[in-house]
């Protein structure tokens, strides 16, 4: 698996929280890490790491057309993604977790997107 979106750290505390997930669904973990598109509005708070394929991501996925839901994605395909001016998917190097994943989509789902 490549590391390019996410950092060691980032990895083991998704794969952490992905185990915790694989035991018990009712998990509200803080999210981990936060990625966006620069030119595309699209944004992915991501909250665990499934540790069966290690590239399978779960969090709360905003594509910018107004409604953010909670899902998975693969990691190798956001990697694959541009926006219209070629921009690829980035890591927010200054995203800092403050509330939990359940909260974040309940504002989400308030908004029409993800807030912070």
């Amino acid at each position: 698996m490549t590391l390019s979106l996410i950092t060691e750290t980032e990895r083991e505390q998704l794969l952490a929280n992905g185990r915790d997930r694989a035991v018990d669904q009712a998990v509200d973990p803080l999210p981990v890490v936060r990625l966006f598109t620069p030119d595309a509005h699209a944004t992915w708070l991501l909250a665990s790491l499934d540790p069966a394929d290690e590239d399978t991501v779960y969090g709360l996925c905003d594509v910018g057309i107004g409604m953010p839901a909670l899902g998975t994605v693969k990691l190798s395909e956001l990697e694959s993604i541009v926006g219209p001016h070629k921009c690829p998917v980035m890591r927010d190097l200054y995203f800092r977790a403050t509330r939990t994943l359940s909260e974040y989509t309940r504002l989400a789902h308030l908004n029409g997107s993800i807030m912070d």
